[in-house]
């Protein structure tokens, strides 16, 4: 297979699966490469994601490193014989890398939970709401750059009415509640889009109310993108520079720690639509 000029984030992530199964075996580059019948470089480039791997050859190197965990190597397995586009390579060039990435995660998750501060969710945000996000950005965005990013944000969303959609928990914080981002009615149509998702069968909606008071990482927002197995997990924290991918086993477990304790300060999910209610009446 031909080396790729930019690995996306799943390309690295299962490269990264690879080296970790190696290293656990206790084998070297050198070692791998003289039972797999390859050359140094080779293995080193899988590793790295710059060079594709077929599912028989991920079960093939699992052989080799007496990986005994199978749900693993499937998942693996699994990621390996992903080919083809996905819709948000049409924004290649036009958006960030790390945006693509996050598209590309969001579409292979099983579930995910987040906390969000100061902004609803992407994945609920209605299109006037994002447009008013992105009038805040700095420095501004051309009107081009955020029709762009408006519409890629719309795209997104499209993952929650898949037929197999991810189950969904958002914590919301009343900050993020109560920003006024477009103005009364533009803030007045996000929440009832919020209390519409609401019921959905896969998207679950908890308040953190001012109340609640500090809770871990408040400063941040935070998403926990669960794989089809544990060691696939991933966490996307948000700043005003990119997105920034996590999958270390100490962070993972930090942050499903911080998640809930976070999540046992919010509101019951009917007391949360009651509390946007009243929030979207005063507006």
């Amino acid at each position: 297979m031909p080396q790729r000029p930019v690995p996306t984030v799943r390309q690295r992530r299962l490269g990264a699966e690879l080296r970790k199964m190696r290293e656990h075996a206790g084998m070297n580059v050198a070692q791998a490469a003289e039972r797999l019948g390859a050359d140094r470089t080779r293995i080193s480039n899988m590793e790295s994601g710059r060079l594709g791997v077929s599912g028989e050859r991920v079960r093939m190197l699992a052989a080799i490193y007496s990986c005994g965990d199978r749900p693993y190597v499937d998942a693996l397995a699994a990621m390996a014989a992903e080919r083809g586009r996905g819709w948000w390579d049409d924004y290649r060039e036009r958006m960030a890398v790390d945006a693509l990435d996050l598209a590309e995660l969001d579409s292979h998750a099983v579930s995910l939970r987040a906390v969000q501060i100061m902004h609803i969710p992407g994945l609920l945000q209605t299109e006037d709401y994002a447009n008013a996000v992105f009038s805040t950005a700095e420095p501004a965005l051309t009107s081009a750059q955020r029709r762009v990013n408006v519409s890629y944000r719309m795209r997104r969303r499209e993952v929650l009415d898949r037929d197999d959609p991810p189950q969904c928990i958002f914590l919301i914080h009343e900050a993020a509640l109560r920003m006024e981002f477009g103005g009364a009615k533009v803030t007045r149509g996000q929440l009832e889009r919020l209390l519409e998702a609401s019921e959905w069968d896969n998207v679950t909606v908890r308040a953190i109310p001012f109340s609640a008071g500090g809770f871990p990482n408040a400063g941040a927002s935070v998403t926990y993108m669960h794989g089809v197995v544990p060691q696939l997990d991933t966490v996307q924290l948000d700043a005003p520079t990119g997105v920034t991918f996590l999958d270390g086993e100490a962070h993972l477990a930090n942050y499903r720690r911080v998640l809930d304790r976070t999540e046992a300060l919010t509101l019951a999910p009917a007391d949360t639509r009651d509390f946007i209610q009243a929030i979207a009446q005063r507006l």
